[in-house]
């Protein structure tokens, strides 16, 4: 077998492949020469192969030509490409839900202390020219597999990035009482809308699904101090929500108190006035019999009286000629005299 001539024990595979071709067309005459064709169909049989691609459930290929992008971009399934470097295929998952995180790492954490805080994303300064740690986390999943190859560079950093500006933007529109207990979820909305029109603007190819705070608070030197004012806060609100219930069952009540005594005093209006006439028409009646017969009228007026007067107790009524003899009409037999 021939050596070659750049080093001890090396191959001259070219001239081998020679001697073997002569060889063979002593045997076969005209075969020897194509003999070498052999190793290259191999190989390019080999290369055709490497075309073959998987896309799999839920992920998109996107096809390249020369570096090119090819339209349509191919769904689930085997396909095939023209092997490179004519064609080559990137294939992105355009289901599963992606995150990122602002203001902490959990892919760094401290040990035994949880995920690490990155101050320089997580300070932020509101409207109100206050200090406030922020930390976020942002859901996303890519929309078009295309754009998301193709428009940005490093997407998934370019969205972090984004995020942070879009967090920071509507911050610093607001004062921390409404960015720190008021209206958490009017951020979330607000950032949320800011940071799709910023992706929108790249046509990156990204549809955010959420943005969730997940600590709002304020810097560590600062923060018993803040949280001395939102308990005040907090009891502050306690204490008008416990006047408004105070409020809304006393009034009520008051107001049922009034409506009664005001029918009370009605009702008794209505009786004084009724009584006043039934004794005012009483008395024209009995005047009116008076002047017929005056001495009638005085006895029974009298005998009346004492009616009204005297009620449930036996009266006797003397008559003046009988002189104060009243011994007849004592009961003798209930106190035991026999008469």
């Amino acid at each position: 077998m021939a050596k070659r001539p750049g080093g001890p024990g090396s191959v001259d595979w070219e001239a081998s492949l020679r001697e073997l071709g002569k060889r063979w067309g002593s045997r076969r005459p005209g075969l020897g020469r194509y003999l070498y064709l052999i190793p290259i169909g191999i190989i390019v049989i080999i290369w055709g192969l490497t075309g073959i691609y998987q896309v799999g459930p839920g992920e998109r290929g996107v096809v390249r030509q020369f570096g090119a992008r090819m339209a349509g971009d191919t769904g689930p399934g085997l396909h095939y490409h023209v092997p490179w470097p004519v064609q080559r295929v990137d294939v992105v998952n355009v289901e599963s839900v992606r995150t990122a995180e602002i203001g902490f790492s959990s892919t760094a954490q401290r040990e035994n202390q949880g995920p690490r805080e990155v101050l320089a994303e997580a300070l932020m300064l509101t409207g109100d020219e206050n200090v406030v740690n922020i930390h976020a986390i942002v859901q996303y999943r890519v929309r078009d597999a295309g754009d998301y190859e193709f428009n940005i560079v490093r997407p998934d950093d370019a969205l972090k990035s984004a995020a942070e500006v879009a967090l920071r933007g509507v911050v610093g529109r607001n004062s921390i009482d409404y960015v720190w207990t008021e209206a958490r979820t009017a951020v979330e909305n607000q950032t949320l809308e800011f940071l799709q029109a910023l992706m929108d603007s790249y046509v990156s190819g990204i549809l955010v699904l959420g943005v969730k705070l997940q600590e709002v608070d304020a810097p560590q030197e600062v923060r018993d101090a803040f949280q001395d004012v939102a308990r005040a806060r907090e009891d502050r609100e306690r204490l008008e929500r416990e006047a408004e219930g105070y409020e809304r069952d006393i009034v009520p009540r008051a107001r049922g108190e009034k409506q009664k005594q005001i029918q009370e005093a009605t009702a008794y209006k209505e009786q004084r006035v009724l009584r006043a006439q039934g004794d005012a028409d009483r008395f024209l009646a009995v005047l009116k019999e008076y002047r017929k017969a005056p001495d009638v009228t005085r006895q029974r007026l009298y005998l009346e009286t004492l009616e009204t007067v005297l009620p449930g107790i036996e009266k006797i009524i003397i008559d003046p000629e009988d002189k104060g003899n009243v011994l007849q009409f004592l009961p003798l037999r209930e106190m035991g005299v026999t008469p």
